[in-house]
């Protein structure tokens, strides 16, 4: 993780290294907080963020899962991000903001603790490794289960969910592989570690629903919407392990993973990355980079604000 100058905590921009917490924050013992992963691509109009209020209003949503009420609107935010971006002087670069109950009580329940609120923003290449996008990833199914939807509330990215996904994929790369996919209580499809997944066959693209316990993916939604406009047919619906095995196609996708194609499912080899995969592939690119006009209202760029008075 390389270091950038600044990170914006609980309305200001501080320094780097003084973006600090108490070792007694409720968030740092109980996982008690919520976050969003985010990227700003460089563009020919300059650094934009990708779909970045949708991601803030899922930050607010999640926040409301965990009963937290975030001191900021998703307005304030949204100008934070991009107050944070021109601070760093980035033309890409990946913002996480992460709001967390913080320093006051230690019981389980949170009490009166203050919610924390932080971006933090800096350079983050391809996810899954340099050769993912083009080559595939190796994927495992992992012996650990995805969480119930009446376990933990799987439509909020919260971070002690996270604990499941981190599991899953050190047994995965442990074992060699690049990512796990879990799969519900059932045994269906769910998702990868940080990622959803679609399946193609016959040119039909399939995807789990939420009820398989999946996070709400931003990208997922994206990608459903540029397939359809693309032609293809887009289904939501469970997925059975042994349809990964006899797919045409396979592919992961997530703001971090972007669109990652799999080349193969517990050894099971599948062609990758296959020309239904590579064509989304190559519409998202040009969607978060803004040279498709369907698009770009997707693309936030910053705000000209007026110069000072004696600039």
């Amino acid at each position: 993780m390389r270091e950038t100058e600044k990170i914006w905590m609980n309305g200001d921009l501080v320094d780097w290294g003084d973006a600090r917490v108490h070792v007694a924050a409720h968030g740092l013992h109980y996982g008690s907080g919520v976050f969003e992963g985010i990227r700003c691509y460089e563009t020919d109009n300059g650094p934009a963020v990708f779909r970045l209020t949708d991601h803030l209003v899922r930050l607010h949503n999640s926040a409301r899962l965990l009963h937290m009420e975030l001191p900021y609107s998703v307005e304030e935010l949204r100008l934070a991000s991009h107050e944070l971006v021109g601070a760093n002087g980035l033309a890409e670069c990946y913002l996480r903001p992460l709001a967390f109950y913080g320093y006051g009580e230690l019981g389980v329940h949170p009490g009166t603790n203050p919610v924390d609120v932080c971006i933090i923003s800096w350079p983050w290449g391809t996810y899954l490794g340099e050769d993912a996008l083009e080559s595939g990833v190796r994927a495992k199914v992992s012996s650990w289960k995805r969480v119930g939807p009446n376990t933990i509330p799987h439509v909020a990215k919260a971070t002690g969910i996270y604990l499941n996904s981190m599991l899953a994929v050190v047994e995965a790369t442990r074992a060699g592989y690049e990512e796990a996919i879990l799969l519900t209580d059932e045994g269906t499809i769910a998702d990868g570690s940080g990622e959803n997944i679609f399946v193609i066959t016959d040119e039909i693209l399939a995807t789990p629903d939420l009820s398989a316990s999946i996070l709400p993916g931003i990208t997922r939604h994206t990608v459903i919407e540029i397939a359809q406009t693309l032609g293809y047919a887009v289904q939501e619906r469970e997925i059975i392990r042994s349809e990964l095995y006899l797919a045409d196609e396979v592919f992961m996708c997530g703001t971090a993973a972007e669109v990652t194609p799999v080349r193969s499912v517990d050894d099971h080899e599948i062609g990758a990355p296959g020309p239904i995969t590579k064509a989304i592939q190559a519409a998202y690119f040009d969607a978060v980079r803004g040279r498709d006009e369907r698009w770009t209202r997707w693309v936030e760029y910053a705000e000209k604000t007026p110069a000072a008075p004696g600039s």
